[in-house]
């Protein structure tokens, strides 16, 4: 029994140091332990040197690690700005070969350049519109000129026609003229 009415004791002194140290821990509270615990004497505060040079060694050591985090702190910004340089390389020549393959999707390959896929088939229907009209003026002329030898074909079977006539009667003619010098010889050597 006497142990649990000295349990609350026990806890509370083991408690306020607990939180007069947690309230000291900080820089701000150290100053403020120093100022209240120190002497007065008239306007002047009496500061024991071993408080101070306690105070003085906590300030520079948490300098020395703020330090020391500001340090981290620069190289993980350092090592962060590199990444960051990296990948935005890295991004850009990402950009450069979407672009490209983009580019090649949306294009074809003609003779060694990449036209766009409208400009290709512009290209081709042009060409076959070019070739339809060659065809086109090909057989209009085929079918003149066929007209024409037809025709010239024509005359010459007709000029052909008329020059055997010619040529039968031409025949005929001297075959007559024939006869009628062979009578006339015979005329002559009967008279």
């Amino acid at each position: 029994m006497k142990f649990l009415k000295l349990l609350p004791i026990v806890i509370i002194c083991f408690i306020s140091p607990i939180q007069a140290q947690e309230s000291n821990t900080t820089i701000e509270g150290q100053f403020t332990d120093v100022i209240e615990k120190s002497n007065r004497y008239e306007d002047y505060k009496v500061v024991k040197i071993t408080k101070l040079n306690s105070l003085r060694k906590n300030v520079s050591d948490s300098i020395n690690e703020l330090q020391s985090e500001i340090a981290t702190l620069q190289q993980y910004q350092s090592k962060q700005q590199n990444n960051i340089d990296s990948l935005t390389q890295e991004i850009a020549t990402i950009k450069e070969s979407l672009l490209l393959s983009q580019k090649k999707e949306n294009g074809i390959t003609f003779f060694g350049a990449i036209i766009t896929k409208s400009v290709y088939q512009t290209m081709m229907w042009g060409i076959v519109a070019l070739l339809l009209l060659g065809l086109l003026t090909f057989m209009f002329k085929f079918k003149k000129s066929n007209a024409i030898t037809r025709e010239a074909n024509k005359k010459l079977a007709e000029t052909e026609t008329e020059f055997d006539k010619h040529r039968q009667n031409a025949l005929e003619r001297e075959q007559q003229l024939r006869r009628k010098l062979q009578d006339e010889i015979n005329k002559q050597k009967k008279d």
